[in-house]
C-alpha cells in the first residue's frame, strides 16, 4: 500500500486507547485517524472516518465488541483485529469473533507480557488485515445433529497421517473443514494453527463441540488415532517421539512463531514417511514450506488453499511456488479432496 493504513482503536479504556496510538504512532505504515470508547461510538466513526483496520475491544459497555463486529461486518464491513484478554472467557469470545469475521486478534498488554513485543505483532497483524481477502459474515455451516463423536480407533498401518497447518484466517477455514469431515474417516490429524497460549483448547473445543470428529488439544504422551484430530497447543512445538507419542516443547521460535508447521511437518514425517499428507491453509509467512518440502521427499501428498479462499494468501502461495503442491484446492471443496485422497491411499497401500 502507497497510502499509509488508516487505523481505528475502539476501547473503553482510555489508557489503552492513549497506549496503543502512541506506540502505532511510531510506525511509518499505519496512521491512527481516531478512536471510540465502544460499539456504538465506532459504529458512527467508522462511516466518518472510512479507517481500513480497526483493533476491537471484547469487553466494552453499551455495545460489546462481539455485537459491534456482528454489526460491522453487516453494515460496512472493515478489517478488524481483535484485543482479547487471556482469560478463558476472552478465548471462547476472541473464537467467536474470529467465526464472525474477524482477521486475527493480539492478546492485550498485561502485567506478565512485554507490551513492546505484543506491539509488534499488532503492527504485523494490522498490516496482514489491510491486504486480507475481505471478510463476509460466517457462511451457514452444516447442522450436525448432537449425539456425540465417534470413539477413537488405533491407527491402522495403512491409515494416512494429515497434518493441517493455518495462521491468519485459520479458525474459520478449520471450521468449515472439520464440519464437512465425516466422522468415520480413517485417518489420524494433526492441526497446527499459529495462536498463543490458552486459545487452542478453546478453538479445539469448539470444533470438537460442534463437528463430527473428535478434537482435542495435544498433552504429552497422546498418541494419533484414527478420527482423532489432535491440535497443537498455543506456544508450543508439537513434536512425535521415535515411539510415534506426542513430546511438546518451548524451544526456539521458528520462522517466528511456535508452535511452527515446519517442525511438526518434519517430525511427523519422519515416523509416517509416504502414509502423510500435508495441508497448507490461509496465512502470512513461509511457515509450511519447509515441512511440505519433507513430506513430498518421502512420497507423500500436499494440498496447498486456493487464492480464491485465502484470507491471507501468504503460506500457501509460499509452496505452490516452490512447485510443492500436488493440489491447489479452493476450501470449500478441500474436504471432499481430503476424503477421496485418504480412500485412494488405502486402496493402494
Amino acid at each position: 500500500m502507497n497510502q499509509p493504513i488508516r487505523v481505528l482503536i475502539i476501547d473503553d479504556s482510555a489508557f489503552m486507547r492513549v497506549m496503543l496510538a502512541r506506540y502505532l504512532a511510531h510506525e511509518p505504515a499505519i496512521q491512527v485517524v481516531g478512536s471510540a470508547r465502544d460499539g456504538i461510538e465506532a459504529l458512527q466513526q467508522i462511516a466518518e472516518l472510512r479507517p481500513d483496520v480497526l483493533t476491537l475491544d471484547i469487553e466494552m459497555p453499551r455495545m460489546d465488541g462481539l455485537t459491534a463486529l456482528q454489526r460491522i461486518m453487516a453494515e460496512c464491513p472493515t478489517a478488524v483485529v481483535m484485543l482479547s484478554s487471556r482469560t478463558q472467557h476472552g478465548a471462547r469470545s476472541t473464537i467467536q469473533a474470529l467465526m464472525r469475521g474477524a482477521v486475527d486478534f493480539v492478546p492485550k498488554p498485561d502485567g506478565m507480557h512485554d507490551p513492546q513485543q505484543i506491539i509488534i505483532e499488532l503492527i504485523a497483524k494490522i498490516k496482514a488485515a489491510a491486504i486480507a481477502r475481505p471478510l463476509t459474515p460466517a457462511v451457514r455451516l452444516p447442522t450436525v445433529l448432537p449425539g456425540g463423536n465417534l470413539r477413537p480407533l488405533p491407527l491402522m498401518s495403512s491409515d494416512p497421517v494429515i497434518v493441517i497447518g493455518a495462521s491468519t484466517g485459520g479458525p474459520r477455514a478449520l471450521e468449515q473443514l472439520f464440519a464437512e469431515l465425516p466422522a468415520e474417516l480413517p485417518a489420524a490429524l494433526v492441526v497446527v494453527q499459529h495462536m498463543p497460549a490458552g486459545f487452542t483448547q478453546t478453538l479445539a473445543q469448539r470444533l470438537n463441540d460442534s463437528y463430527p470428529l473428535c478434537v482435542r488439544e495435544a498433552v504429552n504422551g497422546d498418541r494419533l488415532a484414527r478420527g482423532l484430530a489432535l491440535v497443537a497447543p498455543g506456544d508450543q512445538h508439537l513434536r512425535l517421539s521415535p515411539a510415534r507419542c506426542v513430546v511438546l516443547d518451548q524451544g526456539p521460535r521458528r520462522n517466528h512463531v511456535r508452535p511452527s508447521i515446519d517442525i511438526t511437518m518434519e517430525s511427523v514425517v519422519e515416523q509416517y514417511r509416504s502414509r502423510v499428507i500435508g495441508v497448507v491453509l490461509t496465512g502470512m509467512g513461509v511457515d509450511g514450506t519447509a515441512g511440505v518440502r519433507c513430506i513430498k521427499a518421502a512420497g507423500g501428498q500436499v494440498i496447498a488453499e486456493h487464492e480464491s479462499s485465502s484470507v491471507v494468501y501468504g503460506m500457501p502461495r509460499s509452496v505452490i511456488e516452490a512447485g510443492l503442491a500436488d493440489q491447489v484446492v479452493p476450501l470449500p471443496n478441500l474436504a471432499a479432496l481430503l476424503v477421496r485422497m485418504v480412500a485412494h491411499g488405502r486402496v493402494g497401500i
